[in-house]
């Protein structure tokens, strides 16, 4: 009985400690919301009086400059020896002068960095001066409006990339006669591997590209379009050129205007003579001006001393026109050796991804590629009307359901801003499908901080902790607003894909610096319910009229015009909300001009009227590009190509593709790759294919994977192939390049 008492007591008192700890617990989180809301409070006010003061210096600016301009007419305003002006004691700290934080306070709020500059003497450029008087040193004789131009076009940094790489890789294009099949099977079977292991030990992609000999030039228009995308085309040439090569041959050596490498292998035999076709073209290319950048090698004797020579200038001109490596040695032949791994530019103590980069500038070209307007002018006002509001304001929402046109729109205003303001600092981040390298929270605010550190000319070390990269963030951006001339404007596109997004971009709910603004994108089913409060812009479906106009500039482009019974079809379908959607209008465009050119317009016209959303459209895409496939083979090959393509972390490149499915020809790769390129259904991105919207990935997972066990298969397939990678590749390198992706 005395030891039940005892149980009794103790348990009590465990049920009352506990009742204690879950009322500490209360009170803590009811402290914290508190001090998290005075926090935000003070922000606020300190944001406002902030920008009162920055108000009130920018008037006293004003006013000297007024007395400037009377002194400077012989006015006498005022005597300097009698002024009571602090202005020649007072300087104004300069790039890269460390600012101490507040760390302490009881409300734990960081003071703006306005607030916190430092009173020391260095020398100073106009963007850090109130009056001509702060100005001193080498700058001294710079012109404020010349400065702020001058560092405006600096700030503006995007990454070079040379134009002869196309999507993060060196694609060869072949041409060869039946004469020359030898040379070429020869450098495809010795120097190709070489090649392309040397690029990949750089970090890019190497394609060796070629089509059979196209007696019925039914590969024409995709032939072209290789044409376009190579960075190099070399012709194997002997005695003779068929007609059918010559429009390939115009179209790589004598319409150049960007001035690509180019290389013809010319084999010469004793006592023969070339055609004339051969020698009108070798003699038009040598006439070229130097900028063409063709190379004539004339070889006599084995085919085999002859390829080799080729091998060393493909490898010279990849090294130094393409890649930009100038140092390059010919003979060393040992491409695969650490050593010769080039190490990244790195940026302080962080790698600087290049491959992100350019994955960014690559979807921000993509998404600003329309050819024909959406009205999207009372758009652009309501957007400039945001970076002209007072501070402190909270960010702009824009909003809009899945291919309304967000994408476009904050391209194309981004360019307009770019244009209008060379003083405003745009960072813009274009947010990928789901689970893609692109929607990583982390590698997002990485990505801005280092382009913050990077306009704000200050080199240190980064975290590489996620959680200490979110919580550094706003601190680099009130450093870098405090010190920048104009105003900061960073925009992400399809934010709403990010996970937990609201968890890691918390910095969005707290008051912004003065001069920031905000602009975030979402889809409508998919915005966070607590930013459903922010201004917002939203984009309504495209008016019946412009849609049916959109539609028959399309067709007007490729020379094919509807008759009067069509368009009226055309203009009665256009009239719901899902049929003047922006990007199904784009595909049903796309769909008729081919239809048009194929001979089979009415009855593709006839099955997209039966569509009534953008998903519909896209399968009947798939499906009409399935038909179109000259056997089963192909038609499956297409299947499997697309599943991998959507079960991968960022997509599959090109030459992954040919090792994965050995029987897959360049031929019918490229053909496929064109159709759904034309379709608005695939695009590249750091040389990889991917869906170019995130409704052609849902659609491809609708058709072709309902059944789990193709998920499983396709994922174990490129476990299975980057597994083998690996092996093969034992360098450090490889276990992080952009080239061999992660699956998930």
């Amino acid at each position: 009985q005395a030891l039940q008492k005892t149980y009794q007591k103790i348990l009590r008192e465990k049920e009352s400690a506990l009742e204690a700890k879950y009322q500490a617990m209360e009170r803590a989180a009811t402290f914290e919301h508190d001090r998290d809301k005075v926090k935000r409070q003070f922000k606020i006010f300190r944001e406002t009086k902030e920008n009162e003061i920055q108000d009130l210096l920018r008037a006293k600016r004003e006013l000297e400059s007024k007395l400037q301009r009377l002194q400077a007419q012989g006015i006498q305003v005022f005597d300097p020896g009698e002024s009571d002006s602090d202005d020649n004691c007072t300087d104004v700290t300069a790039s890269g002068t460390q600012c101490e934080y507040w760390t302490g306070g009881a409300l734990g709020s960081e003071p703006s960095i306005g607030s916190m500059i430092q009173l020391q003497q260095s020398f100073r450029g106009p963007e850090f001066a109130h009056s001509s008087i702060d100005v001193e040193g080498p700058f001294a004789n710079v012109n404020r409006d010349d400065w702020d131009v001058a560092v405006a076009s600096l700030l503006q940094v995007t990454p070079l990339f040379s134009h002869s790489l196309w999507s993060n890789a060196v694609r060869c294009y072949l041409i060869y006669t039946d004469e020359t099949q030898p040379e070429m099977d020869l450098f495809l079977k010795d120097y190709s591997p070489k090649l392309k292991r040397m690029c990949e030990t750089m970090g890019y992609f190497f394609h060796a590209i070629y089509f059979p000999i196209d007696i019925e030039n039914q590969y024409l228009a995709v032939r072209k379009w290789e044409i376009e995308k190579s960075s190099l085309v070399i012709l194997f040439i002997h005695l003779t050129l068929p007609s059918l090569l010559l429009e390939d041959c115009e179209e790589a050596f004598l319409k150049n205007p960007e001035g690509k490498p180019r290389l013809i292998y010319h084999r010469l035999e004793d006592g023969k003579v070339s055609s004339d076709s051969v020698q009108q073209l070798i003699d038009q290319v040598s006439n070229l001006n130097k900028t063409n950048k063709a190379k004539i090698i004339d070889h006599s004797g084995d085919p085999t001393e002859g390829v080799y020579k080729t091998y060393i200038y493909v490898e010279k001109i990849i090294k130094q026109d393409i890649l930009g490596f100038e140092k390059t040695d010919p003979e060393i032949k040992d491409l695969g050796s650490e050593d010769s791994v080039p190490e990244e530019d790195d940026f302080g103590d962080v790698l600087w991804d290049i491959h992100d980069e350019q994955e960014q500038m690559e979807t921000f070209q993509q998404a600003t590629n329309s050819v024909h307007e959406l009205g999207f002018e009372k758009y652009y006002q309501r957007l400039n009307d945001l970076v002209a509001a007072p501070a402190p304001i909270p960010p702009l929402l824009v909003s809009g359901g899945p291919g309304s046109g967000k994408s476009l729109l904050l391209s194309k205003w981004i360019q307009l801003q770019q244009k209008n303001s060379p003083n405003t600092l745009i960072l813009s981040h274009f947010v990928g499908r789901p689970m893609s390298t692109s929607s990583e929270s982390s590698l997002i605010i990485k990505r801005l901080t280092l382009k913050l550190m990077q306009h704000s000319w200050s080199v240190s070390a980064l975290t590489l902790d996620p959680a200490k990269l979110l919580e550094e963030f706003p601190r680099w951006l009130e450093k870098l607003s405090a010190r920048h001339q104009g105003s900061i404007i960073i925009i992400i596109d399809s934010i709403d894909q990010v996970q937990q997004v609201e968890k890691h971009m918390k910095w969005l709910i707290d008051p912004l610096p003065v001069n920031v603004r905000v602009i975030v994108s979402v889809n409508v089913e998919t915005c966070p319910p607590a930013w459903r409060l922010w201004p917002t812009l939203h984009l309504d479906p495209l008016n019946p009229k412009d849609a049916k106009s959109l539609i028959i500039a399309e067709c007007h482009s490729v020379d094919i015009k509807l008759n009067k019974e069509q368009e009226k079809k055309l203009e009665r379908h256009c009239r719901s909300a899902t049929t003047c959607n922006a990007l199904y209008v784009t595909v049903f465009g796309k769909m008729i001009s081919c239809a048009g050119r194929a001979g089979n317009l009415d009855k593709i016209l006839h099955q997209c009227f039966q569509c009534q959303d953008t998903i519909s459209l896209y399968r009947l895409a798939l499906r009409s590009i399935q038909e179109s496939m000259a056997n089963d083979m192909d038609k499956e090959l297409m299947k499997q190509i697309l599943c991998l393509i959507n079960v991968s972390h960022n997509g599959v490149s090109e030459s992954e593709l040919m090792e994965l499915y050995p029987e897959l020809s360049w031929a019918v790769l490229t053909s496929l790759i064109h159709s759904l390129h034309k379709m608005c259904l695939l695009t590249y991105g750091c040389g990889l294919l991917k869906f170019q919207h995130l409704q052609a990935w849902e659609t491809v997972r609708l058709e072709y994977m309902d059944d789990p066990a193709i998920v499983s298969s396709c994922r174990q397939k490129l476990i299975n192939y980057f597994t083998m990678q690996l092996r093969y590749y034992e360098y450090p390198y490889y276990s992080s390049a952009t080239c061999f992706t992660p699956v998930f």
